[in-house]
C-alpha cells in the first residue's frame, strides 16, 4: 500500500503545471512571431526576441510586457504565442525563493506608471515609448537598484544581415541613431546575475542564428 501511494504521489507531481515553480518577478523569454522577431535574432545573436515579467493577477500568472502596449496576457497564452511553445523562466540568484513583499510593492509602483504605455518600434531610451526588454529592465532598476544585463550602443550589434537592414531602413530611413544605448532580450537572458528555473527544450535553431547550448546550462 505504501509503495502505490509514493507512486501515485510521483505521478500526481510529474503532472503538475509548468507555472508551479513561477514566482511574481521571474523574467520570461520566447521567441516572438512578430515581424521584428528575426532582425532582432539576428542582430543579437540570440533566439530570444521578446519576453516579460511575470506577476499574479487574482492568484493566475501573467506576463507583462510590451504588445501593442504595456499589457497583461495570462501566462499559458503568452508562451503559446511563441515560437514552438519554447520558453525560459529566469530568476535572480540572490532571490531563489523570489522578490520580498516589499520588493514586489516597489516592483508594482513602477509597473502601474508603464501600464498602458505604447511600444517602441524606434528602440529609444526614453519613456514615451518602452520596447519588452527595456520596461523589465526598467521595473528592476528603478524598484530594486538592480540592473539587469548590459547596455550596448545599436552600432554594437550586428547590423549586416538584410533583415536588419531592411528595419533600419524602415524605421530610420537615413538617420540611423547608432549610439543609441540599448538593452536587448539576449543581454538580460545572458545576465550573470540570473538562474534558469524553468524550460521547455530548444527546438532546432532558426536558419542564420548561432545554435545555442540548452538554456538549462546558464
Amino acid at each position: 500500500m505504501r509503495v502505490l501511494i509514493l507512486t501515485v504521489s510521483v505521478l500526481l507531481l510529474s503532472f503538475c503545471p509548468a507555472s508551479a515553480e513561477l514566482k511574481p518577478g521571474d523574467l520570461v523569454f520566447k521567441t516572438s512571431t512578430s515581424k521584428l522577431s528575426m532582425a532582432i535574432q539576428l542582430a543579437s545573436h540570440s533566439r530570444y526576441s521578446h519576453m516579460g515579467i511575470v506577476l499574479f493577477k487574482e492568484g493566475q500568472p501573467v506576463v507583462f510586457h510590451a504588445g501593442p502596449t504595456m499589457r497583461y496576457d495570462p501566462y499559458e497564452a503568452w508562451i503559446a504565442s511563441g515560437v514552438d511553445g519554447h520558453y525560459v523562466v529566469k530568476r535572480l540568484k540572490t532571490h531563489p525563493d523570489g522578490l520580498s513583499k516589499s520588493e514586489l510593492e516597489k516592483i508594482m509602483g513602477n509597473v502601474r506608471g508603464f501600464e498602458g504605455d505604447p511600444y517602441d518600434h524606434f528602440f529609444e531610451w526614453s519613456d514615451e515609448r518602452i520596447y519588452c526588454s527595456e520596461l523589465v529592465w526598467k521595473l528592476y532598476d528603478r524598484a530594486l537598484k538592480i540592473q539587469i544585463g548590459e547596455q550596448k550602443q545599436l552600432k554594437d550589434f550586428d547590423l549586416s544581415h538584410a533583415e536588419v537592414k531592411a528595419k533600419l531602413s524602415e524605421y530610420y530611413g537615413e538617420n540611423i541613431p547608432f549610439e543609441e544605448p540599448i538593452i536587448s532580450p539576449a543581454a538580460m537572458f545572458d545576465s550573470e546575475l540570473l538562474y534558469t528555473v524553468e524550460s521547455r527544450p530548444v527546438a532546432t535553431a532558426p536558419a542564420g542564428i548561432p545554435a545555442l547550448a540548452s538554456p538549462l546550462s546558464h
